[in-house]
């Protein structure tokens, strides 16, 4: 081999191996890459905390009771009975005031839209209340309800359409479009109804229209359109003698642990027709309550017991086991359920009756209003773990009241009628008003306030 070929042989053997060396490197380096985190264009996406913007706070009254059937002749003609007599007052200032139109009924007192303007971030308070009282032939006994938002849901616990009963579901609508209201009944007999309620006006549904035949019926409202206010109006004769007559609120929603404060039962003059009967309703699904009652003013249980609920299917519970006096009724179960008791002083003339429904929890002040009628007592029940002391001020000027609720208990105190109060817990608590005086019965929940808007993340 001659020398120059020699050198040549070796110089490719050195770009050999050199090639194959960096081959190699490549080879690793490709693994080690691809094994590496690659790098990634990540971007986060554009937010902001928005706090809305509360808007004015708007509630609807219910206006006059209603008499049907004193036309032999028509007797689907409803008539008024009543002007409702009304109080009210605002966090500010005094509330605007603006009269409805009862498209059914023609001739009759307004019906009374209240509205405040906002101030800030807080929406302002209203508290108002309407009473009646009657002494007619067909119709007697003392009513009372708070004025309240209207909502697209709803739920009307205390119907009945048992003989001498005469119940109404009354629905007003204080916005500015139509709405679309379905009635749903629950009971022994199910049923549906849609009717339309004009803006700005109000009518009344007979109960026996759409619930004949069904045993404690309870109705679940709904709306599309303008949302409304819905109360269900009772009467009740025996034989031919008026025995009482009723407003009863209606139910946010059904809820696992309702509380139902102020619950009064008086003396059974003679059989159970008199006594308290609790009823409730579990929609959609099986559950068993335990329903736990206690004194006012004790945490010692005086009753408790379990009821097997079936979905969609009311049940009725009398409550003659317990002794004359003033209760705190709770509901626990595992499933929502809806509860209220009937309260009844008689089933002679000259008696009246009323239903007592579950107290939302208060946390912030709210305006209690507290109309015409007999003597009137706000009951606070508390069923945390701690005492609450609740501070009570008439809105007109006058002395507060101080008023500590023990946990596990409940309190009470007098208040006056025709009067507001501004009702200010220092944490959670449940209140209802009883009005009371021989044949002349009102109870109610009080509502939490429009509270100030929380934020929300906006996204662009």
């Amino acid at each position: 081999m001659s020398g120059n070929r020699a050198i040549r042989v070796a110089a490719t053997s050195a770009r050999l191996l050199t090639g194959a060396v960096v081959a190699a490197a490549c080879a690793v380096g490709m693994l080690v890459a691809i094994s590496a985190p690659w790098p990634a264009v990540t971007q986060e996406p554009a937010q902001a905390d928005v706090t809305p913007q509360p808007g004015d706070t708007i509630v609807v009254c219910n206006g006059d009771f209603r008499a049907l059937g004193r036309d032999s002749s028509n007797p689907l003609q409803m008539e008024s009975a009543a002007s409702a007599r009304f109080t009210s007052a605002a966090s500010s200032g005094s509330p605007d005031v603006t009269p409805l139109s009862p498209t059914d009924l023609p001739g009759s007192g307004e019906v009374r839209r209240l509205s405040a303007e906002v101030e800030g971030d807080r929406a302002p308070l209203i508290g108002a209340a309407e009473s009646v009282t009657l002494g007619a032939e067909d119709l007697a006994g003392f009513a009372a309800a708070p004025c309240r938002p209207a909502t697209s849901e709803s739920w009307l616990l205390g119907g009945t359409v048992a003989i001498g009963s005469e119940d109404l579901i009354v629905l007003t609508n204080p916005g500015s479009v139509p709405s679309t209201v379905t009635l749903t009944v629950y009971g022994s007999v199910r049923g549906t109804s849609t009717s339309i309620v004009p803006a700005g006006a109000q009518l009344a549904i007979p109960l026996t229209s759409i619930a004949s035949g069904a045993d404690a019926p309870v109705v679940k409202v709904s709306t599309e359109g303008s949302p409304v206010r819905a109360v269900l109006q009772s009467s009740l004769t025996q034989t031919l003698d008026p025995i009482g007559i009723d407003l009863q609120d209606s139910v946010a929603a059904p809820q696992q642990h309702p509380v139902i404060p102020g619950v009064e039962l008086f003396p059974d003059e003679s059989d159970d027709s008199a006594a308290a009967i609790l009823r409730l309703l579990s929609p959609g699904a099986d559950t068993t309550a335990h329903v736990t009652v206690r004194e006012t003013g004790q945490s010692r249980v005086a009753s408790s017991f379990d009821v097997d609920l079936t979905g969609d299917t009311p049940v009725q519970v009398g409550l003659s086991n317990l002794d004359p006096g003033l209760y705190t009724v709770s509901v626990d179960a595992d499933s929502s359920v809806l509860a209220g008791v009937r309260i009844q002083d008689g089933v002679a003339p000259g008696s009246d009756f009323a239903w007592a429904l579950p107290a939302p929890e208060i946390a912030d002040e709210v305006l209690v209003a507290v109309p015409t009628g007999p003597a009137a007592t706000l009951y606070l029940a508390n069923d945390g773990d701690s005492d609450v002391t609740v501070t009570l001020e008439p809105t007109a000027g006058g002395a507060a009241q101080t008023i500590t609720v023990p946990a596990g208990s409940s309190a009470s105190a007098e208040v006056k009628a025709r009067a507001v109060y501004s009702l200010q817990p220092s944490g959670p608590v449940h209140a209802a008003v009883a009005m009371t005086a021989k044949g002349a019965l009102a109870a109610w929940p009080v509502w939490p306030g429009a509270a100030a808007q929380q934020s929300i993340v906006v996204y662009p």
